[in-house]
């Protein structure tokens, strides 16, 4: 597959290229150019000749073609959902709902696209005045390998509904979906050069698109010292940034929730995904009073999660996407067990046999009691691996769940409207669940606090995070 620049699908200039692997198989494939900062040149130069022509069409225009995309999209979700899987390892029915997000979120960005409008007043003394909004011009996005459709999708969206072009980074190991799917909108009626995909690492690729004075806003989606680094490339220019970063999502049980549905909610929550999405589950406090059966309950529906191949019939959760995120989470439970922090209940390892044998798979993995120190507490681990420990309160759980660098997800299980209230009150989190976690349609605005980043995707903000103010004065 190759990269997309101005419409066409082209090499990288070096002509190199790198493979693309199945995680629960090692096997290739695909493979995509290796790009460099040169192609990402060539796609600001082809971005910039678009743009003039792209802002100037009426936002029901854009919006038609994001419009015609999606159903294309929905068209071949069956295609799209098989190349996902392939590349990234989540499950054939998980990679559906994503393919069918991307579509809902290009037809969310077709129903709202008027909807930011310029403002108007008659001042005394000053004149008529007037506040437009515009495009930003040229736009950067950098995308990771958890949800490759679902994040292009929050960022192209909102961009090219709003008149600017964009120039995109997919991750390395999962680049092959969102080159499909560019394709797609490019023949839907994409303009060329309005959407351009340049493959290959991001210390070249995600740093020139960070750091070249041409783009005027960079989206960034993955951990916090690689956005840090964007930031600072991006900083002399003066960019506008977003940057979702992860986070260290708490799931608050009280003693009056129901039981079932919030073990159902860790299960949905934690292991998704193979629990690679940054909103997932990664701290679970359960009150001291119901405990002892949560626990158990808990344990016997994480024991009877059927890993394997993502396109095996009936298997819930497929292997991680990369090896160094493989060796990380092993590496976790490992140094949990040799220090005591807590007792495997569920899983701890990988799982054995012939067909696990080539692929990144680890167990669905539930540690109990285990100390609110431990590591497992203050990083993100982000894998299949959910620490636990009780509380003797909403207190007590509020204060624990407020202890972190991130603020991106919380969710709260309880029957009580006081505890409700108190919750969506005093999180620190960008977004607050109640008896539910990890969903996010795309009308909700979604981002964090603290370390978890800076602006907001998704909803009718996004769009004006994607332009710009001008405001006129005039006397007749």
């Amino acid at each position: 597959m190759k990269m997309l620049i101005n419409g066409e699908r082209r090499d990288s200039i070096s002509g190199r290229i790198f493979p693309v692997h199945n995680p629960a198989t090692g096997d290739v494939v695909g493979e995509a150019p290796l790009g460099g900062a040169d192609d990402v040149v060539s796609a600001i130069e082809a971005a910039g000749e678009a743009f003039p022509d792209w802002a100037a069409k009426s936002p029901r225009d854009r919006a038609k073609i994001l419009f015609f995309a999606a159903g294309e999209v929905r068209r071949r979700n069956t295609d799209l959902a098989a190349l996902l899987t392939a590349e990234q390892g989540k499950p054939i029915r998980e990679a559906v709902d994503e393919i069918n997000g991307f579509a809902n979120i290009l037809e969310y960005y077709h129903g709202i696209s008027a909807v930011p409008r310029g403002e108007f007043a008659n001042l005394k003394g000053y004149g008529r005045t007037t506040v437009r909004r515009r495009p930003l011009g040229i736009c950067g996005a950098i995308i990771p390998w958890n949800m490759p459709a679902i994040i292009m999708g929050w960022k192209i969206g909102a961009a090219l509904a709003a008149g600017n072009t964009v120039v995109l980074k997919p991750a390395r190991t999962a680049p092959l979906t969102c080159m499909r799917l560019a394709e797609i909108l490019g023949e839907a009626g994409l303009p060329p050069g309005v959407l351009n995909v340049v493959t290959g690492p991001g210390e070249t690729v995600g740093r020139e698109i960070a750091r070249n004075p041409a783009i005027r806003k960079v989206s960034f989606t993955g951990e916090v010292e690689t956005g840090r680094q964007v930031a600072l490339d991006a900083a002399p220019a003066l960019k506008r940034l977003t940057l979702e970063l992860g986070g260290s999502d708490p799931m608050i049980v009280c003693d009056d929730a129901d039981i079932g549905k919030a073990v159902e909610g860790v299960i949905r929550g934690r292991y998704y995904n193979c629990g690679q999405v940054c909103t997932a589950v990664k701290r679970l406090y359960v009150d001291e009073s119901i405990a002892d059966e949560f626990i158990r309950r808990l344990t016997a529906r994480v024991e009877a999660i059927a890993v394997g191949n993502g396109m095996d019939r009936g298997v819930e959760m497929g292997p991680l996407n990369n090896r160094a995120g493989l060796l990380r989470v092993a590496g976790l439970v490992e140094a949990v067990r040799e220090r005591g922090e807590g007792e495997i209940v569920a899983g701890g390892r990988a799982p054995s046999g012939e067909n696990y044998d080539r692929g990144l798979f680890f167990l669905p993995t539930l540690i109990a009691g285990v100390p609110h120190d431990s590591v497992l507490f203050s990083e993100e681990v982000f894998g299949p691996v959910l620490p636990v420990a009780t509380v003797s309160g909403f207190d007590e759980a509020l204060t624990l769940a407020n202890n972190s660098r991130y603020g991106l997800g919380a969710s709260v299980w309880t029957r009580s409207a006081d505890v409700i209230a108190r919750a969506t009150e005093e999180l620190d989190a960008g977004i607050v669940w109640v008896n539910q976690h990890l969903r996010i349609p795309p009308e909700v605005p979604f981002g964090g606090t603290k370390e978890s980043g800076i602006g907001r995707e998704n909803g009718s903000r996004a769009l004006e995070e994607y332009m710009e103010e001008q405001a006129v004065l005039m006397r007749l």
